[in-house]
């Protein structure tokens, strides 16, 4: 039986402390404040549960409010959701050695969103150097422990930051480490070193932003299925075991890009799309940062 909208948004993926969180996420990187607005209400609307945000983004606030008016609107929440149906996620934007200052930048966080505590908080990346990432980290953990935040998990993370942060025993382990990842950049030796320690790999930007859809072997799948390159590409990311976080302002875009349960890669599918890596690097990558 293929497989709903519906049904691919209720997808979960179980993390390394027993939790689990959406498998398909909206992305909210660079939309504006009333993009944020309107695409998180009509993504809530379609089935989405998860939402992808940053102090980067400049977002934090818009998303949590449309999180917030949906859930209290009789008319729009059939479902009957609460806050703890939803899933949010931010990130650090500046690693720093200054604990104190990180601490605080998280409560900012919380409380920018509005929605009690944040459900994900990840280091954004590994710039700022070792005593940054640690000091840092530490100050995640705290607000987990605290309860500010449910899980900690970091972004942009190479292997070697990966090592780093697991030969200190950290108190709280990272469930995700938040990475580029598509077929035009498949990234295996961040993800051998994430399946070592049970590490998730959430793929930002998997349609590749949009760079590669007229790539004649992305285009000949698609065909074969009868879908979209971009549903290719969604549909790559979730067979790898992947969340996935694709972005769009556009309301039919994102249903087009949860509806991926009508068909299933096969293996030679698998194999022809894993040979189109030329390591792409759609917007910035700090994996190899000091």
């Amino acid at each position: 039986m293929p497989e709903t909208v519906t049904d691919m948004l209720s997808r979960r993926v179980k993390l390394s402390n027993g939790l689990s969180i959406p498998q398909i996420q909206l992305g909210l990187y660079m939309m504006s404040g009333p993009e944020t607005t309107r695409s998180v209400r009509w993504a809530l609307g379609a089935g989405y549960r998860g939402f992808d945000g940053a102090q980067w983004y400049d977002n934090e606030r818009e998303a949590g409010q449309a999180i917030l008016s949906f859930l209290s609107s009789s008319t729009e929440n059939t479902a009957a959701l609460t806050r703890e149906n939803i899933h949010f996620t931010s990130k650090l934007k500046d690693n720093r050695t200054n604990y104190d200052a990180v601490r605080a930048s998280i409560r900012k966080s919380v409380k920018e969103c509005g929605l009690g505590y944040i459900d994900l908080f990840l280091l954004h990346s590994p710039l700022g150097g070792r005593e940054a990432r640690l000091t840092s980290w530490k100050a995640v953990e705290d607000a987990v422990l605290a309860g500010e935040v449910k899980m900690a998990g970091v972004s942009n993370y190479g292997a070697k930051h990966i090592e780093e942060l697991m030969a200190t025993e950290p108190k709280v382990k990272p469930v995700v480490n938040q990475i580029e990842c598509h077929p035009f950049n498949t990234q295996t030796e961040i993800r051998a070193a994430c399946e070592k320690y049970g590490i998730v790999v959430e793929a930002y930007a998997p349609l590749a932003r949009g760079m590669r859809m007229r790539d004649p072997t992305l285009g000949a799948v698609a065909k074969k299925h009868g879908v979209t390159p971009a549903q290719v590409l969604v549909r790559w990311s979730l067979q790898k075991g992947f969340v996935t976080l694709p972005k769009s302002v556009k309301k039919e875009r994102l249903v087009e890009n949860a509806d991926v349960g009508g068909f299933e890669l096969e293996n030679d599918d698998v194999k022809r799309l894993d040979g189109l890596d030329e390591k792409l690097v759609t917007d910035w990558d700090p994996t190899d940062a000091d």
